[in-house]
């Protein structure tokens, strides 16, 4: 699993990363599919714990091109969760009031309390992504924002929140197969748009984005994972594991009671 987290500083080549790779995964699809489904399992007692505790807060990114899998990775991985303490946020196009402010102004307000888990689904990294690619901001400006969200994470894991950052990586092939699915299928077909094949010409320009993102962005304090997505249960295990560690590194307690309950009536 270590292999494909992004050393801080390290050169990013996304061709070095082979979307349908099973090697961070044990055993075959079956025995994987079983070990996800446990991990899901522990990941609902965990964020339990969490809320419980009410210490600690968690932060999950999740970036990828269209079809990578976000939302099923949303809905499998967490499968085992209470409402009552995670959320998923999504970043559409920004307000006329949102565009007043800096980029970072509506992100920070859907950033995790303690003893919540919040998933972003896509984030504020779009500000380095699909500006740049539309040239909808001018170079110079997104340029900056890797140093300011650097900074904005720093600020946000010395307040007691933990971020992991997720690159759901698919082939372009991978992504041909699922654009066509979701036509064929009559129950998935509300997912395409005309403008999923606009943006598939553009496959180089967001790689490149990715890259230089993924790269100028991998920190010690909030570091992105490159996930194999073109299996779908190779994606799930991962994502799962990944975070089902993270909450027991925490060593979480339930609080004691501080009322005698030989007291109570």
């Amino acid at each position: 699993m270590k292999k494909l987290q992004i050393k801080p500083g390290a050169e990013v080549r996304l061709k070095d990363y082979d979307p349908d790779d099973t090697s961070a995964v044990p055993g075959d699809k079956d025995e994987c599919i079983e070990k996800s489904e446990k991990l899901s399992e522990r990941l609902g007692e965990l964020q339990e714990l969490l809320f419980a505790e009410h210490k600690h807060k968690l932060l999950i990114v999740l970036q990828g091109m269209d079809t990578s899998g976000k939302d099923g990775t949303v809905r499998h991985v967490m499968s085992g969760v209470s409402p009552a303490s995670v959320r998923v946020a999504s970043f559409k196009k920004p307000t006329p009031l949102e565009l007043e402010h800096d980029f970072l102004w509506r992100v920070h307000a859907q950033t995790p309390a303690a003893g919540e888990i919040v998933i972003f689904n896509r984030s504020y990294y779009e500000d380095v992504l699909v500006v740049r690619v539309h040239d909808l901001v001018p170079k110079d400006v997104w340029r900056e924002r890797y140093g300011l969200i650097n900074d904005f994470e720093k600020m946000l894991t010395e307040n007691g929140t933990t971020i992991i950052k997720f690159f759901l990586h698919i082939s372009k092939k991978e992504q041909a197969e699922r654009l066509q699915a979701r036509i064929d299928d009559p129950t998935k077909r509300w997912k395409f748009q005309s403008g999923d094949i606009d943006e598939r010409k553009l496959w180089n320009d967001y790689q490149k984005a990715y890259q230089d993102a993924i790269e100028k962005t991998s920190t010690k304090w909030a570091p992105w994972i490159v996930v194999p997505s073109d299996k779908k249960w190779v994606r799930n295990y991962v994502v799962a594991k990944t975070i089902v560690d993270t909450l027991e590194k925490f060593d979480m307690q339930y609080p004691k009671v501080k009322i005698d309950i030989k007291k109570i009536e």
